[in-house]
């Protein structure tokens, strides 16, 4: 049987998921999108899977997800996946944080990248948890950071296609062994990354 999935995310990102995940032995039964008119949703819409609009952009709860979600796969959201979501799902949700977590928690872990000046930089699949960004790691790799080089830069270059192709990877290995890998983040790493100010 295949393995049944809920997508929420947005965005280029978001719709270059869906179009990898519909080419896998995966049944995508449903994607959440904060508009009607997002990118992805557009891209579910043309692919005739059912979508629903956020009802709160900052919460996806369990009446969002669809019934007999198997796995939820977060692709470019911010909105948190509440608990009663994640309980539904026998292997709960997993995310793309575009950092070497722990390093660079947050929402701006791109641009942190950059201040901080990092030479390398990478992409972490993890288990969504009660903590933003600390569940355990599924998935991880790394790129170089260039010279000079801006976050949008980076993001463009590097670290979106680095994350497709990362979250395409574990739901490939979750769909054909039922589970998926889950090494625990070492907290003494743990670094921050807030909004920034404008």
């Amino acid at each position: 049987m295949p393995l049944k999935i809920t997508v929420v995310g947005s965005r280029y990102f978001g719709a270059a998921v869906l179009d990898k995940l519909v080419a896998l032995d995966v049944r995508v039964l449903q994607v959440v999108a904060p508009a009607a008119d997002d990118r992805l949703a557009q891209r579910a819409k043309a692919l005739g899977i059912p979508t629903r609009v956020q009802h709160d952009p900052r919460h996806v709860p369990a009446a969002e997800i669809a019934p007999g979600t198997e796995l939820i796969v977060c692709a470019h959201t911010h909105a948190r996946i509440d608990a009663d979501a994640l309980a539904l799902a026998r292997l709960g949700g997993i995310g793309y944080h575009p950092s070497l977590l722990p390093r660079h928690r947050g929402i701006a872990a791109v641009e942190w990248t950059i201040k901080c000046g990092d030479a390398i930089a990478g992409g972490s699949i993890y288990h969504l948890a009660e903590r933003m960004d600390a569940g355990a790691i599924a998935a991880q790799d790394w790129c170089f950071v260039k010279p000079g080089e801006s976050a949008r830069e980076l993001w463009e270059r590097a670290l979106a296609p680095l994350g497709i192709r990362l979250l395409t990877e574990v739901v490939a290995h979750a769909s054909a062994t039922g589970s998926l890998p889950a090494q625990p983040q070492d907290e003494q790493f743990a670094t921050l990354a807030p909004r920034m100010g404008t």
